[in-house]
C-alpha cells in the first residue's frame, strides 16, 4: 500500500474513515457505515476500503462496540457468533434496502 493513497480523499469523506489495526499489527481504513443496536450491545457495520477487485469486495465488517476506561475511546471486538452477525446484517439490510444494492448469495 502506498502511504499517499489516501491524499486525494475529500475531507468531508474523511470524517467517516476509521483506522483499525489488523492482526499483523498492520492499519487497515474502513468506510463507517452505521451503528446498529441488538440486545443491549451496539455493533458498528464498516466498509473496508481495498481493490474494488479483491474476491471480498463490498463485503462489511461487523463489530461489537466496548467501552475503554478512556470515556472518549471505545473497542471494537469481533464477533464470533453466527447468529448475531446475521441478525445485525439483517437489520442494517433494512435500514438502508433504499440506498444499497445488496447481493444475496447462496
Amino acid at each position: 500500500m502506498k502511504e499517499d493513497e489516501n491524499l486525494n480523499v475529500p475531507d468531508e469523506e474523511l470524517d467517516n474513515i476509521v483506522v483499525l489495526n489488523d492482526e499483523n499489527g498492520e492499519e487497515v481504513s474502513f468506510e463507517f457505515l452505521d451503528i446498529i443496536e441488538l440486545d443491549g450491545e451496539e455493533y458498528v457495520i464498516l466498509l473496508p476500503i481495498e481493490d474494488e477487485d479483491t474476491d471480498d469486495a463490498g463485503e462489511v465488517v461487523i463489530l461489537r462496540i466496548e467501552d475503554t476506561e478512556n470515556e472518549e475511546e471505545e473497542s471494537y471486538v469481533s464477533v464470533d457468533d453466527e447468529n448475531i452477525l446475521n441478525k445485525v446484517f439483517e437489520m442494517f439490510k433494512e435500514k438502508f434496502k433504499d440506498e444499497f444494492n445488496f447481493i444475496d448469495e447462496d
